[in-house]
């Protein structure tokens, strides 16, 4: 009987214990406001400069923004943006942004086929996944996992990224490059057997996914 208590009173505090980790995007959306002058009121950013945030999951909006906070992802424009947020308003934040809607773009119809065969097959020549393997078919992402959604996203923007991750991949040292991939360099990995004409047929395919 004792043990059946303990374990209903563990059920009941791990229960208790995520309901409070989750944001509060009504908090969020207030907290937002600043986000919108580049991202976009509903984090739809109208310049292909700045990504969009709508519909992103939770736990890689989270991550991001830790991330530049700590300086482990660099973004200039962002410095000094969150140092005065706790980790509750950047859960809220996140919050607000995931659940909103993204808008979709249109691809162009340069390199579409290499793009779409990028994006869902990669290349057993060059030991390129398939980038659908952890953003799936319909560029959704994984929101458990922290896999982000990119369907939809501007193609700029991506080709933008994946060029850093790819920097990253050869030179830590350098400001424009991404590295906060975590150990495993997923993403530099990927990016560092791409050509700058993959790069780009690929997030041209991107941005027309949903």
């Amino acid at each position: 009987m004792m043990k059946k208590v303990i374990a209903i009173a563990l059920m009941t505090m791990a229960a208790t214990s995520f309901a409070n980790a989750a944001g509060d995007a009504a908090a969020g959306k207030d907290l937002s406001v600043a986000c919108g002058a580049c991202h976009g009121s509903d984090g739809n950013s109208a310049s292909a400069m700045y990504p969009k945030l709508a519909g992103q999951g939770a736990r890689y909006l989270e991550k991001q923004m830790h991330d530049v906070k700590s300086g482990k992802r660099s973004i200039p424009m962002m410095a000094g943006q969150l140092d005065n947020m706790s980790d509750q308003d950047i859960e809220d934040i996140a919050a607000y942004f995931s659940s909103q809607e993204m808008t979709i773009n249109r691809a162009k119809d340069d390199d579409l086929k290499l793009g779409e065969q990028i994006y869902r097959s990669g290349s057993i020549a060059k030991g390129l996944p398939a980038c659908s393997g952890c953003h799936s078919p319909t560029g959704a992402g994984n929101a458990p996992a922290g896999f982000p959604k990119i369907g939809g996203q501007h193609a700029e923007y991506i080709e933008t990224q994946l060029k850093a991750f790819r920097i990253g991949f050869d030179d830590y040292g350098n400001v424009v490059a991404r590295n906060n991939d975590g150990e495993s360099m997923i993403m530099r990995g990927v990016a560092g057997k791409l050509s700058d004409r993959e790069i780009k047929a690929v997030a041209n395919y991107i941005s027309g996914l949903h």
